[in-house]
């Protein structure tokens, strides 16, 4: 199904090229690409200009009014979310993308009387630990978030794991209103590099095994638990770290701590502490043994189609979406886990999860062959079931289900 490119729709971020820094960007990136050509398509994220022309799109960036520049961070996004309401004005429909945007959305529907469809990429009671960054923020965010769910004309989870969490954490909205639509890959911009050119900057050595994370340093990223597992990883393994700065000083201390730790009892520890261009990534996951995904949330984990897509087999927890993308002994290995209900997702019992986590990277790097052929089997997979423009089409029979 397609629509004359006359419907208008306007999709609302945080994140939009340059500026990406998790799944949800990556995401809301792709999809506008492969649906520009089909509606009429308005972008509106947060931040600095952009280039108004994307695939056909156009987009347009709105900064933090500068009468809320030492205001709370919570407080600041709504300050750029009334400022879009305005050129909202004549959509069709509107498309929010997290809760940084969903009052946005939400508002915008109310103004002009169309429909507010959301895309949940996480949910804010499912991550308590942002009170730590937020403050009295969290409970605004989680208000936004809340108000935006129960009243949206329709909601996108990106796998079902995440649609069971949204009918838990918000048991008001109706079920019938929440589908699912996988997030996607790209498999074209996301190939094997066998150029070595990145590893030799950097100082990793193809010819050794390696397991590689690349990630936010946040809370539910899990990073201690990989850490602690690495002390039990085979003396010949190099632990291969793309980490961005962390969430906060608290957990940038602990991470710290146990890195320290890990370099005085191990070698081969490679910590790239910045967010590498995408060449860099596809290289350095082109040459993993094994990469690792120890999240203790994650609604999808594009992050694992993108290790498939480079044909590495992804050792990664079994929970929110996960067990939708990892074939547990096909493309890697899935990591079980009990995790208490208070919304944080720290284990029941931590250093099984962690001893869990070392066998199953472990059993992956002792055999390279096996791994190897994991890794072909992953991309096998991302590109069968997780092509972007199956997603458009599936987005788009949500808008019609509204308009």
């Amino acid at each position: 199904m397609q629509y004359a490119r006359s419907v208008r729709v306007d999709i609302l971020s945080k994140e939009f090229p340059p500026t990406i820094y998790g799944g949800a960007g990556v995401h809301v990136a792709e999809l506008s690409r492969v649906l520009a050509p089909l509606v009429d398509l308005n972008i509106r994220c947060f931040g600095e200009p952009r280039d108004p022309d994307f695939h056909g799109a156009q987009v347009q960036a709105y900064p933090v009014p500068g009468e809320l520049a030492d205001a709370n961070a919570a407080v600041q996004t709504l300050g750029v979310d009334l400022t879009m309401i305005g050129d909202i004005q004549g959509a069709d429909l509107v498309h929010s993308h997290t809760w940084y945007a969903n009052m946005g959305g939400h508002l915008s529907s109310l103004m002009y009387d169309i429909p507010h469809v959301l895309s949940a990429h996480s949910l804010e009671p499912l991550r308590p630990w942002k009170a730590e960054q937020l403050g009295g923020g969290y409970r605004v965010s989680s208000f936004a978030e809340k108000t935006a769910y129960e009243a949206a004309a329709a909601i996108i989870a990106v796998s079902d794991g995440m649609r069971r969490d949204i009918l838990a954490s918000y048991p008001d909205v109706d079920p019938q209103r929440v589908r699912t639509v996988h997030n996607g890959i790209d498999v074209s911009q996301w190939d094997r590099d066998e150029n070595t050119d990145v590893l030799d900057e950097y100082g990793i050595d193809p010819t050794k095994p390696s397991v590689v994370f690349v990630g936010r340093v946040t809370r539910q990223k899990g990073v201690p638990y990989l850490l602690r597992a690495a002390l039990q990883l085979p003396p010949e393994v190099q632990l291969v770290l793309c980490a961005g700065a962390a969430d906060t000083p608290e957990l940038g201390a602990e991470v710290n701590a146990l890195i320290d730790q890990l370099k005085t009892e191990r070698e081969g520890v490679v910590l790239i502490e910045k967010m590498l261009p995408r060449r860099a990534v596809i290289q350095i996951l082109s040459h993993a043994t094994a990469f690792a995904c120890p999240s203790v949330y994650e609604p999808l984990g594009i992050v694992n189609l993108e290790a498939m897509a480079c044909g590495a087999a992804v050792v990664a927890t079994a929970t929110g979406g996960i067990p939708e993308v990892v074939v547990d002994g096909e493309t890697g290995r899935l990591v079980p886990i009990e995790q208490v209900t208070d919304g944080t997702g720290t284990p029941l019992d931590p250093q099984k999860f962690v001893d869990d986590f070392a066998a199953a990277l472990t059993d992956v790097v002792s055999d390279p062959d096996r791994a190897h052929r994991m890794g072909q089997a992953g991309r096998t997979r991302a590109e069968e079931h997780f092509s972007w423009e199956s997603i458009a089409q599936q987005t788009l029979e949500v808008y019609r289900s509204v308009l």
